[in-house]
């Protein structure tokens, strides 16, 4: 009755701390719970109240599949102001969420046996979208000296005939990393040149402290003009649960790809998108005040770290992630998994959720997420150390 795609995709490895963590937490214990995907704060005001008059005033029909007009308007109004991009509102396709941009832009993009690079370590979703296309995914390890941030040496040797897209994800989940322009030039030229579609998720680009962020479709106009570009709600106004995401691409492409959302979904809930228009249009003091306490708890966590000396951590200079090297403790973990055995101990220990590596294909880390509180994060930091040293 199972389809063999279906048979085909794999199940994460994180949601066997996920389920132990649900578990504790229904049995009464308190656990100091790092792991959350999501901003811990509230949506901005005036996107809630927006979607609520979205409601009142009976804004709830049908709208068509590729988007309401007004939030496509004006994320092109966004693209160009915060971007320096130039798209129309043909070339805009809302959807729900920007998991779903990914995975509509994949099958318009997409054919059996295709092959698609995916620098690790990466979002756990992406191999399975691909996988759901009939494509094949191509991971590619990067190097922690790099701070895992993708080079055209380590992507070479994978490039083939099949090769038809790489999917690049600038800030990174799960380890933090921000391209510079001149890391992007480098890279986005290389793939144009071999004719190699771009798909850049930018989700976290509002979550960017140290440069300028930089989107790979403003590099040159043949680079624009390969480049499919995700971007979405859920991060910069904290609207995870509203579902709104779009992708930016050519013209020819953006029609494709509202043709297939249009037999899966259509378009996404017109109250969130009125929720999203505010968003963009009322809601910027609010993404700078997210950034700058993200910002605030990076920099003690770095700090931390620094001073305690014991395990080392990939620097994030974006996205609310701490990628921590645990490779020192390989002597005395020795589960079949490095990262898994750390998570399930400190959980089983000290009552703290992390991560593990291997959900994203690095094993020697977990991952961190600083989307809680700060007395949140120096409890988990006290009680990683503990057990740490306890080992």
């Amino acid at each position: 009755m199972i389809s063999e795609k279906a048979k085909n995709i794999s199940p994460s490895i994180t949601m066997e701390i996920a389920g132990k963590v649900a578990e504790m937490i229904k049995n009464g214990e308190k656990i100091v719970n790092l792991t959350i995907g999501e901003p811990d704060f509230f949506t901005p005001a005036y996107a809630k109240l927006s979607g609520i008059a979205a409601i009142t005033n009976n804004i709830t029909k049908y709208d068509v599949a590729s988007g309401n007009m007004d939030l496509k308007k004006a994320i092109c109004e966004k693209l160009k102001e915060e971007n320096g991009l130039s798209y129309d509102v043909s070339q805009i396709v809302v959807s729900n969420g920007a998991k779903q941009a990914i995975t509509n832009a994949a099958f318009a993009v997409l054919n059996p046996d295709d092959e698609v690079l995916i620098p690790t370590p990466c979002w756990v979703s992406y191999p399975e979208i691909v996988k759901l296309t009939g494509a094949k995914p191509v991971m590619v390890k990067t190097r922690k000296e790099n701070s895992f941030k993708l080079t055209i040496d380590d992507v070479k040797p994978y490039i083939n005939q099949k090769t038809k897209m790489v999917i690049l994800t600038n800030p990174n989940n799960p380890t933090g990393a921000v391209f510079t322009k001149d890391e992007l030039s480098t890279l986005c030229e290389f793939f144009t040149e071999n004719n190699i579609t771009i798909m850049s998720d930018e989700i976290y680009e509002s979550i960017n402290f140290d440069f300028d962020f930089v989107s790979v479709a403003s590099l040159s106009q043949k680079i624009y003009d390969n480049t499919i570009l995700i971007n979405g709600f859920s991060k910069s106004a904290s609207m995870t649960g509203w579902r709104l995401g779009y992708s930016a691409t050519s013209k020819e492409l953006a029609k494709a790809i509202e043709s297939i959302q249009s037999h899966l979904t259509a378009h996404p809930s017109t109250i969130s998108q009125q929720a999203g228009i505010a968003a963009i249009r009322q809601c910027k003091n609010d993404v700078k005040i997210m950034r700058q306490t993200y910002k605030e708890r990076r920099d003690y966590i770095a700090e931390f770290f620094k001073k305690w000396g014991k395990l080392d951590i990939i620097y994030p200079q974006g996205a609310f992630y701490v990628f921590i090297d645990i490779s020192p403790l390989k002597d005395k973990l020795k589960g079949q998994y490095l990262s898994l055995d750390f998570c399930n101990g400190i959980l089983s220990k000290e009552n703290v959720a992390l991560v593990p590596g291997q959900g994203f294909f690095e094993d020697n880390f977990v991952r961190l997420s600083y989307a809680s509180s700060m007395e949140t994060i120096k409890e988990g930091l006290e009680r990683i150390k503990k057990y740490t040293e306890s080992l």
